[in-house]
C-alpha cells in the first residue's frame, strides 16, 4: 500500500481546480437576478464578437454563426452567448460583483469531509476591479477556477430554493448496532439566493435542455434542467487549444433532488465539446437513478405506446 503511487489516491473531484466555462452562467445569472441588474425578461445584444479592454471575447460558434441579435435572459442561456453575459454582467459595479463572488466563497474550500481539499482561486481584487477584462471573462466562466465539487455545491444552492449546503459523504460514526454515536458537525445551510431567483434560473436551466445546447440529455417522460461547458484550458497562465468539456444537471426539473457533474479534461477531437462528450454521461447517471431510485416519470404520456391488435388467424 505504502510504495503505490500518491498520484492514485487524488480525488480530482475535490482537489484540483479547473475553470467551468458556461456551466458557471446559471450562477451568473443568479447574481444578476439578485443584484437587479436584469429581469427575466431582459433583452441583451448580441453582436457575435466585442473588445473589452482592447481583448477580443466572442461566441464559440461566432466564425459560423456571427452576432445572435437580441436575445433574452432564458436565450441567453439557452445559446451559451459569452457576449450577451459579458453585456448582463456589465451592469454590476465590479466591486458588487467581487463581493458577492466572495460570498458564494470562491476564495475558500467547499468544507466536506474529503481530504486534501483545494480552494477556489479569484483574481486579487484590486486587480478584478482595476482591469475589465476579469469581471468580463468571470461573466463566462473562465479567468477563475474551483473544484468540480464547488460547482456542484453552487449549482446546488439554485436547486435548494437559495440555500447554499456543505456536501458531505459521512452522516456521523456508527457501531455495529447501527447506533448513531458521534453526528458530524455540520455547517447550517445559508441563503445566497432568494427563492424566486432559485425558481426563475431552473426555469432557464430546463429551457437549456429543451431547446438550447442541452437538447441531447433529454429523457422521454422526464424533465431536467441543465447547462453545457467548453472551456479553453489554461497551461502556465496561458490559453492552448486544450479544452475542458462539462455538463451539469439539476433533476427532476419540477422538484430538484439531484445536481450531477460530468467533466471531461483534454477530450479528443474536433467535435469535442459539452454536448457531445459530457451530456452521455450524465444523462446515463441520470437514467440510472431513475432506475435505481424508483423515481416516477412526470410526463408518463411521453411513454405510452399504442399497439393495434394482432390479427387472428384460424
Amino acid at each position: 500500500y505504502y510504495r503505490a503511487d500518491p498520484a492514485l489516491f487524488r480525488n480530482w473531484a475535490v482537489s484540483d481546480l479547473y475553470e467551468p466555462g458556461s456551466t458557471f452562467k446559471p450562477i451568473n445569472v443568479a447574481i444578476a437576478l439578485e443584484l437587479n441588474a436584469i429581469t427575466p425578461e431582459t433583452v441583451l445584444p448580441d453582436e457575435g464578437r466585442i473588445f473589452v479592454g482592447g481583448w477580443p471575447i466572442q461566441n464559440n460558434d461566432y466564425s459560423q454563426r456571427g452576432g445572435r441579435g437580441a436575445l433574452t435572459i432564458p436565450q441567453v442561456l439557452a445559446y451559451s452567448s459569452n457576449v450577451a453575459m459579458v453585456h448582463m454582467m456589465s451592469r454590476i459595479p465590479a466591486r458588487h460583483y467581487y463581493r458577492y463572488l466572495h460570498r458564494l466563497g470562491l476564495t475558500e474550500k467547499v468544507g466536506s469531509d474529503l481530504p486534501f481539499e483545494t480552494a477556489a482561486q479569484l483574481k486579487p481584487p484590486e486587480q478584478f476591479m482595476n482591469y475589465p477584462i476579469e469581471p468580463a471573462t468571470t461573466a463566462f466562466g473562465q479567468g477563475f477556477s474551483l473544484t468540480p465539487l464547488h460547482l456542484v455545491q453552487l449549482l446546488g444552492a439554485i436547486a435548494n430554493g437559495g440555500e447554499m449546503v456543505t456536501p458531505h459523504v459521512i452522516d456521523g460514526l456508527y457501531d455495529e448496532n447501527g447506533q448513531l454515536q458521534k453526528r458530524l458537525k455540520q455547517r447550517p445551510p445559508r441563503r445566497v439566493f432568494s427563492q424566486r431567483t432559485s425558481q426563475a434560473v431552473i426555469k432557464m436551466l430546463g429551457e437549456v435542455v429543451r431547446s438550447g445546447t442541452g437538447k441531447t440529455a433529454q429523457i422521454r417522460g422526464y424533465r431536467l434542467g441543465g447547462k453545457t461547458g467548453t472551456a479553453q484550458k489554461a497551461i502556465g497562465g496561458t490559453y492552448g487549444n486544450l479544452r475542458i468539456t462539462s455538463f451539469v444537471a439539476v433533476f427532476p426539473l419540477e422538484q430538484p433532488q439531484y445536481v450531477i457533474l460530468a467533466v471531461v479534461d483534454e477530450p479528443k477531437g474536433d467535435d469535442a465539446y459539452g454536448s457531445t462528450v459530457a451530456i452521455p454521461i450524465v444523462r446515463a447517471v441520470t437514467e440510472s437513478l431513475i432506475t435505481i431510485e424508483g423515481i416516477p416519470p412526470s410526463h408518463p404520456e411521453e411513454l405510452r405506446h399504442v399497439a393495434a391488435p394482432a390479427s387472428v388467424s384460424q
